[in-house]
C-alpha cells in the first residue's frame, strides 16, 4: 500500500513534514550522541526513524535544488492514541504540513481493556481530518512481538487489519512493521524489548521511504542479521528474570500509580524548522 493520491512528485510536494505519536516516533532508544539531554531528563535527545526520514527527505530536496524540508516532531513517549489524536493532531494540522505520519496505539494494546474497534474509529477520523487539511498521511502497523509480549499478537493483528482497511479506503501508505523479518531478531531491540535500537530505527526509516514510494537508502534493510547459536536454557531464564525485574515491574508500578513515562515531557521538535537544525551528528 504505497500509492499516494498526489499529482506532483513527493520531493516537490512535501515541503513540511510533521510526525505525531508515542515513544516509537519520539525515537526511543536511539539517542543522538550529544552531551546533556532534554529539560528535566537524563536520557539524552532521541533521534529515531522519523528524524532519520526527515534527514533523508531534506537531503534529497537540497540535492534537487529545493529548499530544505521543514520538520516538526510532536511525539511523546507513553502517549496512548486518544491524547495523540486529541492533542498532537490539532497542533500538527495548524502547522499545515504536506506530509504527516500518524503512528500510535501500541500503548493502548498493552492495556488489555482497550477497545480496538474504537481506536480504529478514532484513527480513521484522524486520517480523514489530515487529508481534508491537505496533508498526505503515513500510517504504520504494530510490531509482531515475541517472548514475554507474545500475548499482544492477537490484539496487534486485529489492530493491523483495521489499519489496512483504513489505508485502503483513504488511499494512504502503510509501513508494514509486522512483516519485517529483520525485526524478529532481539539484537534490533533495546533491553526493555519495547523500543528499537539505533539499527532498528535506521531500518524503519528505510521502510518508511519505500512505503512513501521512494528509493530506500539501503535496499537490504529487511535482510536479517546473521544467525547466532541458540542461547542455553539457563541463560534464557536469567535474561527473562532480569527483564522482568528491570522493565516489567517498573512498568506495572507506573500503571498502578496512574503514571506515564511521558509525564512532564515536552516535544523535542515543537515547531516546523528547516531540517536539519545546524550540524546534526551522524
Amino acid at each position: 500500500m504505497s500509492v499516494l493520491s498526489v499529482s506532483s512528485s513527493p520531493l516537490t510536494r512535501w515541503r513540511k513534514y510533521v510526525a505525531i505519536g508515542d515513544s516509537f516516533t519520539e525515537g526511543m532508544c536511539d539517542p543522538y550522541p550529544l552531551e546533556g539531554g532534554l529539560p528535566g531528563t537524563d536520557d539524552g535527545l532521541q533521534r529515531g526513524w522519523a528524524d532519520r526520514l526527515a534527514d533523508e527527505l531534506s537531503a534529497r530536496r537540497v540535492a534537487a535544488g529545493l529548499d530544505k524540508l521543514e520538520y516538526s516532531n510532536l511525539a511523546i513517549r507513553g502517549r496512548k492514541l486518544e491524547p495523540i489524536l486529541g492533542a498532537q493532531l490539532p497542533r500538527a494540522l495548524d502547522m499545515q504540513p504536506d506530509l504527516i505520519s500518524i503512528v500510535g496505539g501500541g500503548n493502548d494494546i498493552l492495556r488489555a481493556g482497550s477497545d480496538i474497534d474504537e481506536l480504529l474509529n478514532q484513527l480513521e477520523e484522524a486520517v480523514s481530518a489530515a487529508q481534508a487539511a491537505g496533508a498526505d498521511v503515513l500510517l504504520a502497523t504494530g510490531f509482531k512481538a515475541g517472548g514475554g509480549l507474545a500475548w499482544t499478537r492477537s490484539r496487534t493483528g486485529q489492530f493491523n487489519s483495521g489499519i489496512y482497511t483504513i489505508a485502503r479506503r483513504a488511499g494512504v501508505p502503510v509501513m508494514d512493521m509486522w512483516g519485517m523479518r529483520s525485526l524478529y531478531d532481539w539484537r534490533m531491540w533495546a533491553p526493555d524489548r519495547l523500543h528499537l535500537t539505533a539499527e532498528g530505527h535506521r531500518r524503519i526509516h528505510n521502510l518508511a521511504l519505500e512505503a512513501l514510494g521512494l528509493e530506500p537508502t539501503d535496499r537490504d534493510y529487511d535482510v536479517p542479521l546473521p544467525q547466532l547459536d541458540p542461547l542455553p536454557l539457563v541463560e534464557k531464564v536469567r535474561l527473562e528474570a532480569e527483564w522482568t525485574k528491570e522493565h516489567v515491574a517498573p512498568w506495572i508500578k507506573r500503571r498502578l500509580r496512574g503514571q506515564s513515562s511521558g509525564d512532564g515531557r515536552t516535544e523535542k521538535w515543537p515547531a516546523p524548522t528547516p531540517w536539519p537544525v545546524g550540524a546534526r551528528p551522524e
